[in-house]
């Protein structure tokens, strides 16, 4: 399920179905790293998208969480808010999702949530190769989630 209009209505009448969300955490740079957070924010952005087809139904993708590159460490107090919040709504499992590798030294902080997945660069491909890389890390990441979804039961 996506944040739109549509889903959460749904979300919201079947919401004892939908126990995850998944935050993407994106970087956001205006100098030397533009181009850089730009990918980041392209791979993060159709990872999750994929990742929302492969479990509609059991999973909401939340909208970006961005902040200034190189910041994260000052992050961390406004992503356990989310978690939070979400988990007072009744999400059982909360889940963020990066590319940014600043995110790694906070691991022990956000219990377990983080997901990091190296960035792979897209800007040359066609979009069908795109696609089918995407699908690719998407199984990658299903094992993931759901050692976690174990471990967090």
């Amino acid at each position: 399920m996506n944040w739109n209009v549509k889903d959460i209505e749904v979300f919201e009448t079947e919401k004892e179905y939908i126990d995850t969300a998944v935050i993407p955490i994106i970087p956001i740079d205006f100098k030397k790293e533009i181009k850089s957070s730009a990918a980041q924010s392209e791979f993060i952005s159709l990872l999750t998208f994929h990742l929302e087809r492969q479990f509609k139904g059991r999973m909401i993708i939340t909208p970006p969480f961005t902040y200034l590159m190189g910041k994260s460490e000052d992050k961390i107090g406004e992503l356990q808010e989310w978690d939070s919040s979400m988990k007072e709504s009744g999400v059982k499992h909360v889940f963020f999702l990066t590319s940014d590798s600043g995110w790694k030294k906070s691991e022990q902080a956000l219990k377990d949530q983080l997901i990091w997945i190296p960035s792979i660069p897209l800007d040359h491909l066609e979009e069908q190769y795109k696609h089918s890389i995407m699908e690719d890390q998407v199984k990658q990441l299903l094992n993931v989630i759901v050692q976690k979804w174990q471990k967090n039961s």
